[in-house]
């Protein structure tokens, strides 16, 4: 009797916890969306904000996190990839790897406000980049590094060794046969660990609260030495430190679902890049 309920219970926790989240998320998207839709127009992507901030719109902050995210992903994604690239394919399974790969999973538990600090330390000051988008953005390519490693490491693993026997088996090299054979396998794996880890840096506020961004700059892009806007920050600034909060409220309403459809087509792009290479399969 205890085993014919086992499973059913496992199922009903299940579906319970699956439906509990769901439900809350519905309740804050809809919160986000009826409160911030009023404000989302043309203009308000397109403008640079006026009057304190309390008018306008978010183009710096726009173009902030998009130059953010680019410089995250070119720090971040080559290096990753040829990491997990050498543990999987090159590394021999022995206690220093295994001790790699336990502080690669331990680096991806750490605190994001610990990453800012030390991209202060390392980026703004030993370095003399100050604070700028250049050292923000050396700082989330190193907070999304053990993410890439992880998940383009356990793309590297779902590719069959009879696979890469066989291109050794016609004379390719260990290198030729990574490079034309194991890697184009992996892509879909590799592709959507990347834009996901992308899209989860995009959100980030904490790391770069100490390496570079700024409250207000008059001009939609900047430069890489400089301070810059990012929506993160933007968002919790008009949430929670503007003098004037109830009056750009809906301004904060419409800045939340702006970064949630910036996040939302990285998802889905991610989305997209594996159900298009799974075709090709």
């Amino acid at each position: 009797m205890m085993k014919k309920l086992t499973p059913v219970i496992e199922w009903g926790t299940l579906l319970l916890s699956t439906g509990t989240v769901c439900f809350f998320m519905v309740v804050i998207l809809w919160d986000i969306i009826s409160k911030g839709a009023p404000s989302l127009s043309w203009q308000f992507v397109s403008t640079l904000p006026k009057a304190g901030m309390t008018q306008g719109g978010i183009l710096p902050a726009i173009t902030g996190t998009v130059l953010l995210t680019l410089i995250t992903a070119l720090v971040a994604a080559p290096f990753g990839i040829c990491c997990a690239v050498y543990l999987n394919e090159y590394a021999s399974d022995n206690w220093f790897t295994r001790l790699i790969r336990a502080a690669i999973r331990n680096l991806t538990g750490v605190p994001s406000i610990i990453y800012g600090l030390f991209g202060l330390a390392l980026f703004v000051q030993a370095l003399h980049l100050g604070t700028s988008l250049l050292a923000a953005g050396f700082t989330l390519g190193l907070l999304s590094l053990p993410y890439m490693i992880t998940t383009t490491e356990e793309a590297l693993r779902r590719i069959p060794a009879s696979t890469r026997e066989a291109a050794l088996a016609i004379g390719a090299t260990q290198l030729e046969s990574i490079r034309d054979v194991v890697l184009p396998s992996a892509l879909p794996g590799i592709l959507t660990g990347v834009v996901l880890t992308l899209s989860r840096a995009a959100g980030e506020t904490a790391p770069i609260l100490f390496t570079g961004v700024a409250f207000y700059i008059n001009n939609p892009a900047g430069f890489l030495n400089q301070e810059f806007m990012a929506l993160p920050y933007h968002l919790y600034m008009l949430s929670t430190q503007h003098q004037a909060i109830e009056q750009v409220r809906p301004l904060a309403y419409g800045t939340a679902l702006v970064l949630i459809i910036v996040v939302f087509l990285l998802n889905l792009t991610a989305f997209y890049v594996r159900y298009k290479y799974s075709r090709h399969e």
